[in-house]
């Protein structure tokens, strides 16, 4: 930690602690049943990660009862707010009606999902599972099958899940992303998993050069959400088509996070790309837990129960679970009615705030930067992140740089911005986070107020 900060941390943590008792509390409760106190990594942050009694729209209540703009929004998941009423009116008839938790057997609801998900996407077919995690897994496994190859190609930060086949170039250190991320993957990923410069075009066709012929799979999200949802560009992507279709890799698009997120369809649609296998979730289940895998047929077939070799693609117990497919449904419907007015507005909002926050930010002396604003392809984003450059003329193009100590000060991005934000009555993920319809132009002025507060914080201690 930079010596400068260590005064100001000591001071945002006592504040902390002082505002937010209860959720102290249950932090001290949850930690003695559960490993960490929580249930993912994601969830947690020092001292403590504040606990929640309810959320709506853009608000969420703290367990002792304070109410907090939030961004972090169920893992970006959120596109309408919490808990929108197009789905939980829904789902609260479908539970009055006596049915919708588990039954174990298909019902026509799970196909007409189905039908939706796979017509506004172009896909041939879709499967079903219950995470990200699970889906970006089972489509590696399907091209490590299909191509005969073992080797998977990603983009260094790239997050595709606790996926042993993709745990490799997650977290920065000192080696850049050129390491395993997790103790109990098979000894043969160092070798089995190649990570490549994200929007480098050059170190792309290096990569295909060198191991075109063994790679299986290379994928990638088309703005990856630890590279501060910076797109690809144009070039990126036409390459990335281009290079696995010649060396016979399949291009598997991650688009959990980006899928129903730009337009009512996935990301690549706005590039004019069509990936062998994509993968969805967050978005299309509408707050409920489901994913899938969409793609080409010939793929999706080493699935089927007939198919020889066979991909165990089982998905888990819940996966289709009546309540989710039905979330799934009331939100894409609603996105796909509503498109042409609810993308522009939410792109707007999230220019809006980006711009607002850099401006605030220099006001007090502090240079600060947003990412996840548009290029030549993605016209506008609802999606950022805050970075805190050491050089005026920084300029990322991924993970590589945003997460480094040598470029930025990632500890004001997580640490002091984070606790200083809370304080404020704002949540925020990596800086900023996700925003919703539900995120209205007063919601963006008080979210404003706030980072204008913290940055007269920064400014003192400097």
């Amino acid at each position: 930690m930079p010596e400068r900060h260590e005064q100001l941390l000591q001071t945002l943590t006592q504040e902390y602690r002082q505002a937010f008792p209860r959720s102290e509390q249950g932090q001290e409760r949850a930690a003695k049943v559960l490993v960490d106190g929580i249930s993912h990594g994601a969830r947690t942050y020092r001292p403590f990660p504040l606990r929640v009694r309810a959320a709506r729209g853009a608000h969420i209540t703290e367990a002792g009862g304070d109410s907090l703009i939030d961004y972090w929004q169920g893992h970006f998941a959120n596109i309408l707010g919490h808990n929108p009423p197009v789905v939980t009116e829904g789902l609260a008839a479908m539970l009055q009606e006596g049915y919708g938790l588990q039954t174990g057997l298909p019902e026509e609801r799970e196909a007409e999902f189905a039908e939706v998900l796979a017509r506004a996407t172009s896909a041939d077919q879709v499967r079903l599972t219950t995470s990200g995690t699970l889906a970006t897994m089972y489509a590696l496994m399907i091209a490590r099958a299909y191509t005969g190859r073992t080797m998977v190609l990603k983009v260094g930060g790239g997050w595709h899940g606790a996926n042993p086949l993709a745990l490799k170039g997650v977290a920065h250190s000192d080696d850049g992303y050129d390491h395993v991320d997790s103790a109990g993957v098979p000894s043969s990923a160092e070798q089995e998993i190649v990570v490549t410069r994200y929007n480098d075009v050059d170190a792309l066709e290096r990569v295909f050069g060198t191991y075109g012929d063994q790679i299986a799979a290379f994928i990638f999200e088309p703005c990856p959400s630890i590279a501060g949802f910076i797109p690809a560009t144009d070039e990126y992507m036409q390459a990335a088509r281009h290079l696995t279709s010649h060396h016979g890799a399949l291009l598997i698009l991650d688009e959990v996070i980006t899928g129903f997120r730009y337009c009512a369809s996935g990301a690549q649609s706005l590039y004019g790309v069509q990936a062998d296998l994509s993968t969805y979730g967050k978005v299309i289940g509408g707050g409920m837990p489901i994913a899938a895998v969409a793609g080409r047929s010939d793929l999706l077939a080493l699935i089927g129960e007939n198919a020889r070799p066979r991909v165990w693609f089982n998905g888990g117990t819940y996966s289709a679970h009546p309540l989710s497919v039905e979330g799934g449904l009331l939100m894409l419907r609603h996105l796909i009615a509503h498109e042409d007015e609810l993308y522009p507005a939410l792109a707007e909002k999230g220019e809006r705030l980006r711009q607002g926050i850099e401006r605030v930010m220099a006001k007090h002396g502090v240079l600060a930067r947003c990412t996840g604003g548009g290029n030549e392809v993605i016209q506008g984003s609802s999606l950022g992140t805050v970075y805190f450059p050491l050089h005026e003329d920084l300029e990322p193009r991924g993970a590589e740089e945003l997460n480094d100590p040598r470029l930025c000060d990632v500890t004001m991005t997580e640490r002091v911005l984070k606790l200083g934000l809370l304080l404020q009555g704002v949540n925020v993920m990596h800086g900023l986070g996700a925003i919703s319809m539900a995120h209205t132009e007063e919601v963006l002025e008080r979210t404003l107020e706030a980072f204008d507060a913290v940055a007269q914080r920064i400014r003192a201690e400097a």
